[in-house]
């Protein structure tokens, strides 16, 4: 065939009208109760980042969520800055991960190129945290070329902050690219925790985090 020929192919299968568009099914996590209230329905691929200050909760936030989507499919959680350490056993514990012993899995440090053919196996996991953007040390070239090499794959990547953004340029790039976006503000483990809001954030105290962020949070 012509060059011609497939490139009049290419921009055939490239090109889709709205009612096509419209009529598209996409996988898709079915949360419920608190997870649902604070994040819907999201597709079940895609990036998402969590951000928050030392000391506010992103671990144990994350590893409720990583017990939450063990539901739904296997999850790996690469510990680049803990490894496999006697802090991350304590965590492990205290949410009964071994409950999702079959469906979660911790890799100790696991270099990215490494977690990267890890991701095209068979069997590969469905989900995978990455703890965090910092130790990395992406570029925001080398995130989008990591991001679509995986585009099958919900990314988890955990972030450090600075005040109330996440820390560095190429992390506040993929804030922007995120589908979506969770803030961790005043979490403690064994608290009445709720989680709140359309847009992700979580947080113990509601009427507290209304002052933050300036809306209802009861709409």
């Amino acid at each position: 065939m012509s060059k011609a020929g497939n490139s009049a192919k290419t921009f055939a299968r490239n090109a889709k009208g709205v009612r096509e568009v419209l009529s598209m099914k996409f996988s898709t996590l079915a949360f419920e109760g608190a997870w649902h209230d604070a994040f819907g329905t999201p597709e079940r691929r895609g990036v998402w980042l969590v951000w928050g200050n030392t000391g506010n909760g992103k671990t144990s936030f994350v590893m409720q969520l990583c017990k939450e989507l063990c539901r739904f499919g296997r999850v790996a959680y690469d510990s680049l800055e803990e490894g496999a350490c006697l802090t991350m056993q304590n965590t492990l514990k205290r949410y009964n991960m071994q409950d999702v012993n079959r469906r979660f899995l911790l890799l100790d440090a696991e270099p990215l190129d490494e977690l990267s053919l890890r991701l095209k196996r068979q069997k590969a996991p469905d989900f995978v945290v990455i703890d965090s953007f910092q130790y990395t040390q992406m570029t925001y070239a080398q995130y989008i070329k990591f991001r679509e090499q995986h585009r099958n794959k919900l990314l988890i990547f955990i972030s450090h902050a600075s005040g109330r953004s996440p820390e560095g340029r190429s992390a506040k790039k993929v804030a922007f690219d995120a589908s979506l976006k969770i803030y961790v503000e005043g979490y403690r483990a064994h608290s009445k925790g709720r989680f709140i809001g359309p847009k992700g954030h979580f947080d113990i105290w509601p009427e507290e985090a209304a002052k933050y962020y300036g809306e209802d949070l009861n709409d």
